[in-house]
């Protein structure tokens, strides 16, 4: 129907012809609840409307509608272009890099990381890496010395190329769980010890037995979670 003469908009929004009957109403001196009724519509769409178009002494349905029409115009919202795939990318990258750091990996060493993960190839060089994330090659050397420590990328040679090239693959994930336990189970065995050395009998004796035992348990499930969906990350 007509926007400004159909009885009902297709969103229920009210109309002129609505809003005629309102101030008619108004000026017969009839409550908000019987005008709702008659046009059947909730008090509350009534009253909203009013109060907000100058109250029921000075509501006029021409410049209310016209007022309506101004603020669905404001509100409508615009449309935002997708950011170029480079952008998307850089996004993934800022967001997996900022899950790294807070994990205990330093900065630099997180954005390797997240450069590595985010890039198609799954693999660059240190040359590609120091353009991309413009920082200087000592930069990149010492990031990627750790990560290397820490079994979280690999080195292959380039032979085109004659250059190594550092990637991550689809086991990256599994190799940390697995340094994860064994760095647990190695919390308790030292805590084992010192539980021993203390007496199990002495507070600390007994915090220590007790941190061997958690640490013991936790690397060993780990190691089982690990294995038992590693293969979700070859599928």
């Amino acid at each position: 129907m007509d926007a400004r003469k159909g009885r009902l908009m297709p969103d229920g929004r009210l109309t002129l012809e609505d809003r005629e009957r309102i101030a008619q109403g108004l000026a017969d001196g009839i409550g908000f609840a019987e005008i709702s009724r008659r046009l059947g519509r909730p008090t509350s769409t009534i009253s909203r409307e009013v109060n907000r178009n100058g109250g029921a002494g000075a509501y006029r349905p021409d410049q209310a509608h016209e007022a309506t029409r101004q603020r669905a115009r404001r509100q409508r919202p615009k449309t935002i272009d997708p950011p170029p795939p480079a952008a998307r990318t850089r996004e993934a990258e800022d967001k997996l890099t900022d899950v790294l750091v807070a994990s205990g990996l330093t900065r630099m060493s997180a954005r390797v990381l997240a450069c590595l993960c985010t890039t198609h190839s799954g693999g660059l060089a240190a040359a590609d890496l120091v353009q991309r994330l413009r920082v200087s090659p000592a930069s990149i050397s010492k990031a990627v010395a750790e990560l290397e420590a820490m079994n979280l990328i690999g080195r292959e040679r380039d032979q085109r190329r004659r250059r190594d090239r550092y990637i991550v693959d689809q086991d990256i994930w599994y190799r940390s769980l697995l340094a994860s336990a064994r760095f647990n189970t190695s919390l308790a065995e030292v805590a084992h010890e010192n539980a021993e050395a203390l007496g199990r009998s002495t507070p600390a004796g007994a915090r220590m037995d007790a941190m061997s035992e958690f640490f013991e348990h936790v690397g060993r499930e780990t190691i089982a979670v690990a294995e038992r969906y590693r293969h979700l990350l070859t599928r």
